[in-house]
């Protein structure tokens, strides 16, 4: 709802900083790890090793329906292209899953592990193997497993219902959380671990559950 950036505000924020600029973006209604470089010598570092997948990113994500854990590995090509002019969103960016063979897919590779299954869905820890726009919500709903919330690729009619003011299991945003990141620190090299906690409306959703029953 706001008409700048994250990085625009950071800059008015702190005015003081010579430098300052996004190493990688999330999508707006993602929460969680993003990095911002204070030097042109660590953006340039820092993006050649997302470029060469020297970096490991994982999200938390909760996706409708029980996952199967034998799902693990999603590896299917992306092509990015705009909402056509009769559509009420025309000109928006969407991504789809298309054939391999494909000349305008763009290889994608998402890892998928089940971390907890709930009432309303499975909370996963998710993986990706190559940075593609909205790479982890489309391979999701692809296999039938939509992100709980989410506005573009999601269930309309679970969303709306999750987010009335009268749920029980209330969640008014995506379920989508930049949970940690591996990278090398661009000047000393060292191997580092950044991680997030979930943010409080996330927390709550998911205590906001019973407990799933065990499989007879």
């Amino acid at each position: 709802g706001v008409s700048f950036g994250v990085i625009e505000q950071l800059r008015m924020a702190r005015p003081q900083a010579k430098f300052l600029e996004l190493v990688h973006r999330l999508d707006r209604e993602t929460s969680g790890i993003l990095l911002v470089a204070k030097k042109r010598s660590a953006l340039k570092n820092l993006q050649d090793q997302f470029r060469e997948r020297q970096t490991g990113k994982t999200y938390l994500a909760m996706v409708k329906g029980n996952w199967p854990a034998r799902l693990k590995v999603l590896d299917k090509p992306l092509h990015k292209y705009l909402l056509d002019s009769k559509d009420k969103q025309a000109g928006e960016r969407r991504v789809k899953v298309v054939a391999r063979d494909d000349a305008d897919g763009m290889p994608s590779v998402t890892l998928v592990k089940v971390r907890e299954q709930l009432p309303h869905g499975t909370l996963l820890e998710v993986t990706i193997k190559t940075g593609r726009t909205h790479q982890i919500r489309v391979h999701l709903a692809s296999e039938g497993y939509p992100i709980l919330g989410d506005d573009k690729y999601g269930d309309f009619e679970l969303n709306k219902q999750l987010a009335s003011a009268g749920a029980r299991h209330g969640l008014k945003r995506m379920f989508l959380h930049a949970w940690r990141l591996h990278f090398n620190h661009p000047a000393s090299g060292e191997r580092l671990e950044l991680l997030a906690d979930l943010p409080p409306e996330l927390t709550q959703f998911i205590s906001n559950q019973a407990p799933a029953r065990p499989a007879p």
